[in-house]
């Protein structure tokens, strides 16, 4: 029964993983998936205390990276904070777009972060009294730090799944 609860473990959370891609909490919902799984089989010390710990303090430190690259990557081309902040609120509309508007998974999401997050500075950035050319370099550094921040807390993700799959495999 405990090789059932470890592949069940690590099918439920490679489908978290996926929804990182999509702007969703996966490394979080992984960690508590994991956490989860080791209370319920606690008896058996499927998973210990320090994996817990562990993989808790990775989804935080993706979750860091991935807000610090987007602001960053505003900041970095020379945006202000209007574009730091019309990069978040783009973030979160292109992400939800993209996901319906391209209609490839994982993929549009993506995209559509990526581009709402470069739309979002360059529209604040305007409408804050910018140039044209300063809020579009803006911009592109808004689209290039959201990529970033995907890549840096999808690394964090196959982090925690690879932790959770052996502890869990092998207490």
């Amino acid at each position: 029964m405990l090789y059932v609860w470890a592949t069940l473990l690590t099918l439920l959370n490679a489908g978290w993983l996926v929804t990182v891609v999509l702007g969703l909490p996966g490394t979080w919902l992984m960690v508590i998936s994991t956490a989860l799984v080791a209370w319920w089989q606690w008896d058996r010390v499927m998973i210990g205390l320090p994996t817990l710990v562990v993989i808790a303090v990775l989804a935080l430190l993706g979750e860091i990276a991935e807000f610090i690259a987007g602001v960053w990557g505003t900041k970095q081309f020379g945006g202000t904070n209007w574009g730091a902040g019309g990069a978040l609120v783009g973030t979160l509309i292109g992400g939800l777009v993209g996901t319906f508007a391209i209609p490839v998974p994982v993929l549009g999401s993506l995209i559509g972060a990526c581009a709402g997050a470069a739309l979002g500075a360059w529209g604040f950035e305007l409408s804050a009294g910018q140039k044209m050319k300063p809020s579009l370099k803006s911009a592109a550094g808004a689209g290039i730090g959201r990529l970033s921040g995907t890549v840096a807390k999808l690394a964090a993700g196959v982090l925690i799944w690879v932790i959770a799959a052996v502890a869990a495999f092998w207490p």
